[in-house]
């Protein structure tokens, strides 16, 4: 809890300044500030705003990281202004100067103003961010499974702040890209049982060049995120459904790739590159390598290959014959293929099913650990049920 006794102290602002009908470049605003160190930067800002420089544009409501509109970024990272606090803001700047600039990906329509229309609720209308009722329509309410509901809670916890879009690593490349919120949103329909489109929701992301499979895996969308909602995770869910329960192979070779990636990990342990490429293309074996498809893309990819090997950033030999790891630890790797593979149901790990990240034990981040032992450790524990649940069995759910 935030010490409200602390006399006001003195803070630096740096405002990113930017007014597009002036056709001037952006350029840097300071102004110093007098406020309790408990205070928010949005207050910091307004003060600014009211006592030095009325021109200043910012967007807010309800100054209760509720309403998502005062998303900006303090000091490189994406926060919302209302729900960082003027003391550790100062804390983590690289002078004790506090830095804001607009969210990224997005254009500026004013100083700390953003174009939302234009990127973040354009892709969020992509996805069909609607219940499409299944038909009979009950003349009451339908009756679901309880954790089903609780599992889309996850995502109907994003308040559309567009921080996850702002610092989305695969939108600065791709524009185009549908993006984290956008999917995140998807999530919460294609998991929804009352919902009649799962399959033309995923045939439709995952034949579009830039939907699911589009994603980079950054984890700048989930670090981002100020609820929890775990875009990527999302994201990842969507392919599984889409690849596991409606069987779809996209024309992009997006679940072709993935299934190339278990199996060389499953049989190698490690990635085998030349492998990689003619098994996503030409079919998921040692004999894709003389599909049509593979051959062409091989011949494609040559300049880049040897380019590595000449420049020793490739090893010919390793790239060929691919990586040995020690049989002890391609048993472990082999053991939690068994345990994952051979489990009834496939466990789907959510924050509000499973718990938090602080509990007790390994958790699912650990399950990205070199270490094979803990690998499997962790997909053991995530194997079994949970030890602590966000909601209690006597809960009930109202829709």
């Amino acid at each position: 809890m935030a010490d409200t006794h602390r006399p006001p102290e003195q803070f630096k602002l740096r405002l990113r300044r930017y007014d597009p009908e002036s056709r001037q470049p952006p350029y840097w605003d300071e102004h110093e500030v007098k406020l309790e160190p408990h205070r928010s930067v949005l207050e910091g800002i307004l003060q600014a705003k009211a006592s030095f420089d009325g021109s200043i544009g910012i967007r807010c409501s309800c100054r209760a990281a509720i309403c998502g509109s005062c998303g900006v970024r303090i000091n490189g990272e994406p926060h919302l202004a209302c729900h960082t606090h003027l003391d550790e803001a100062r804390r983590l700047s690289a002078d004790g100067v506090i830095e804001v600039e607009p969210m990224g990906n997005m254009p500026v329509i004013k100083d700390l103003i953003v174009d939302m229309d234009a990127v973040h609720w354009k892709k969020i209308q992509r996805v069909t961010p609607w219940l499409i009722a299944k038909q009979p329509v009950p003349e009451r309410e339908y009756i679901v499974e309880r954790e089903s509901m609780v599992d889309i809670t996850q995502t109907m916890a994003c308040i559309q702040c567009g921080a996850c879009v702002s610092d989305c690593l695969a939108m600065e490349v791709d524009p185009g890209f549908v993006g984290p919120a956008a999917l995140a949103k998807a999530y919460r329909f294609v998991g929804d049982p009352r919902d009649d489109a799962h399959f033309e929701r995923l045939n439709d992301l995952s034949e579009d060049p830039q939907g699911i499979y589009d994603c980079t895996h950054c984890f700048k969308c989930v670090q981002a995120c100020p609820k929890d909602v775990n875009p990527m995770g999302q994201i990842m869910r969507l392919r599984r459904i889409a690849g596991s329960d409606h069987h779809i192979e996209d024309d992009n070779n997006g679940h072709r790739h993935e299934a190339a990636f278990v199996t060389l990990i499953r049989d190698y342990g490690l990635l085998h590159e030349a492998e990689l490429l003619p098994r996503s293309y030409g079919g998921n074996s040692w004999l894709g390598k003389f599909h049509p498809n593979a051959g062409l893309e091989l011949l494609r990819s040559s300049r880049v290959a040897a380019l590595g090997i000449l420049r020793g950033k490739m090893n010919l030999k390793t790239a060929l014959l691919g990586h040995k790891l020690a049989k002890p630890d391609l048993q472990a790797i082999k053991r939690i293929y068994q345990r994952v593979e051979g489990a009834e149901k496939r466990r789907e790990l959510n924050l509000y099913i499973t718990g938090t990240d602080e509990d007790d034990g390994p958790t699912a981040g650990s399950a990205g650990s070199s270490d094979g032992a803990s690998a499997a450790a962790a997909a053991e524990s995530a194997a079994q049920p949970s030890p602590q649940s966000a909601v209690s069995p006597e809960g009930s759910i109202d829709l």
